[in-house]
């Protein structure tokens, strides 16, 4: 179907009948939470199939696709060197449950892109890559706390699951029931892009600090990075405590270059971050992560050292091959081509938003960008929440009512891929014009 001359109608009765079906059987009838639409509204898309920049549901519509998978899609849907990757290996067997060269590959690959990165160890998501990096930071300084920031998510990690409490900073509470409150009871969330308040905190407990854990450049609350010179006092004040400073790359890694941020970024005065963690554009669209970071940190992982992690589907030999063939594929011209699909879609947000009067924020890391409705710079999460909700969720129907899938909540990045092609970013450019005179 081509992108329709009126919009597509309000419901979609396929999907409207998927979900019935999967909320007997699934809670909430989805699999992870931000796709039920409950920040915006409406029924979820149920995607039947996708090929390059575009997605098709099973009402048969056809979108641009400007999640991505939330960041793996980097080269488009069911490009041909991944999938013929994927079949190869699959062909030689799915899983063993022993060491294989394609994991060893990928881990090369991810050594040879990130300067800092001596040694990885793959997992399975993003969520047991942070976890594991968490336990290797407290076995290596034998400290406990743990210190995160308000609006950074890391996964669902017991520990990690706090935000901020009153107060420079809390002893934070769980975010989520079923989360012991001894678990994030280690956990002290501080504002992000506050140095005085991370400052104050090591001076009070710094030496009961593990680790610093901060999104490389956060996309979780919207793309809100660094300002300059936060990342340096992350680094010098963690180093003066002697405690690690972990940069979470499971979304920015090998997006906003062959490096991440860090390639953007590059250290920090005092050195590069101890330990990292990957996923999403690694995996190619695969369930594979990564951490990793200094060879001596990373000695204390279990078989060389007392820190245990395992897991049986790591370095799963299908996985691998479809994260090698993806960052393989990430060459100059692909964050060139990146670079160009998002700077067109910004600049139409800007000027159509402009032209109606819609208040509007647009910030990057890279190619990822965020749109907040709102005016004024977004600093952390407190900036982040102040802006129009109820509006970003009437523009992403309008949107998807006009053949463009955004990210169904205000708190996420725009993601883009090489494969969106001129048709593409013409769909799109025509949808946010229509849109944003609709929300006006």
């Amino acid at each position: 179907m081509t992108h329709p001359v009126t919009p597509y109608p309000l419901d979609a009765p396929i999907s409207e009948e998927l979900l019935g079906r999967a909320r007997e059987v699934i809670p909430g009838g989805v699999n992870s939470p931000v796709r039920a639409f409950r920040s915006v509204g409406g029924t979820p898309r149920f995607m039947e199939r996708a090929q390059g920049p575009w997605l098709w549901d099973a009402d048969g519509r056809r979108y641009v696709d400007l999640v991505c998978s939330w960041g793996p899609m980097i080269l488009g849907h069911a490009h041909p060197d991944v999938l013929a990757a994927v079949s190869e290996a699959a062909a030689q067997g799915f899983s063993f449950g022993t060491p294989t060269a394609r994991e060893v590959a990928l881990a090369e690959e991810i050594v040879a892109r990130v300067e800092p990165v001596e040694q990885v160890r793959l997992v399975n998501s993003g969520t047991e890559a942070t976890m594991s990096a968490l336990r290797l930071a407290r076995g290596f300084t034998g400290r406990s706390v743990v210190v995160k920031f308000a609006g950074c998510y890391h996964g669902h990690v017991d520990a990690l699951l706090a935000q901020a409490g009153s107060g420079v900073a809390t002893f934070a509470l769980p975010d989520s029931s079923g989360v012991p409150q001894s678990a994030a009871g280690e956990t002290v969330v501080l504002p992000y892009n506050d140095v005085p308040a991370l400052e104050q905190l090591f001076a009070e407990r710094g030496d009961q600090v593990a680790a610093v854990i901060t999104e490389a450049a956060p996309g979780n609350m919207g793309v809100v990075p660094p300002e300059p010179g936060f990342t340096d006092a992350l680094r010098r004040v963690t180093r003066e405590h002697g405690a690690l400073l972990i940069s979470d790359e499971v979304m920015t890694g090998f997006r906003c270059s062959r490096a991440g941020w860090y390639g953007l970024e590059g250290a920090p005065q005092g050195g590069a971050p101890d330990l990292f963690t990957f996923g999403k554009v690694m995996g190619g669209g695969f369930p594979t992560a990564a951490f990793g970071g200094r060879a001596d940190v990373m000695a204390l992982l279990a078989p060389e050292g007392p820190v245990y992690q395992a897991g049986t589907l790591s370095g799963n030999p299908v996985a691998s091959a479809a994260g090698l063939a993806t960052l393989q594929a990430c060459t100059d011209q692909t964050y060139h081509r990146l670079d160009q699909v998002s700077q067109a879609l910004a600049g139409a947000v800007t000027e159509s938003f402009t032209r109606h009067g819609v208040p509007h924020r647009i910030q990057w890391a890279g190619s990822m960008f965020s749109v907040f409705f709102r005016e004024g710079a977004v600093r952390n999460y407190t900036d982040a929440q102040a802006q129009d909700q109820e509006r970003f969720a009437r523009f992403f129907h309008a949107m998807l009512r006009r053949g463009v899938h955004l990210p169904p909540s205000c708190f996420e990045a725009w993601f883009v891929s090489a494969a969106h092609d001129d048709e593409a970013v013409e769909v799109a450019v025509a949808a946010i014009q229509e849109s944003a005179a609709e929300v006006a």
